[in-house]
């Protein structure tokens, strides 16, 4: 009777041993979320921070267009990318040393964002120089 109680209760620690969410599970979400809403507010600044497109209205009605990137949002705007990327570096690391099953979902998106976010910041050290 107590061999079948031991292989049972030891086939449920097999089975599930998380029971409840823990401080790094909130930690992690908390740095995706974070992670892209940065990038979101970074989109949003690179609009007014780049250079004006020239429309041919625009020559036109010789409207003026701005032809370089403002320095101070530009500055806001790489700092904004690197804490969005360093975000979505941390939450990948707690994913990798916290999750071991193979069942557990990959983070793809943060993936993505930290590539898209290191392209765009060479893209801005080349163009805005």
């Amino acid at each position: 009777m107590k061999q079948n109680s031991d292989e049972y209760t030891k086939l449920k620690q097999k089975i599930d041993r998380r029971t409840a969410t823990d401080f790094w599970s909130y930690a992690q979400i908390t740095l995706v979320i974070l992670s892209w809403l940065l990038f979101i507010v970074a989109l949003v600044m690179s609009y007014y921070a780049a250079p004006d497109k020239d429309f041919g209205v625009l020559r036109y009605y010789d409207i003026e267009i701005r032809q370089f990137w403002l320095t101070p949002l530009t500055g806001y705007l790489y700092i904004l990318l690197w804490l969005s990327a360093l975000g979505s570096y941390l939450a990948l690391m707690t994913d990798k040393y916290r999750s071991r099953r193979r069942s557990d979902a990959p983070l793809g998106n943060l993936i993505f964002l930290l590539a898209v976010n290191l392209t765009w910041l060479v893209y801005i050290l080349v163009k805005v120089q």
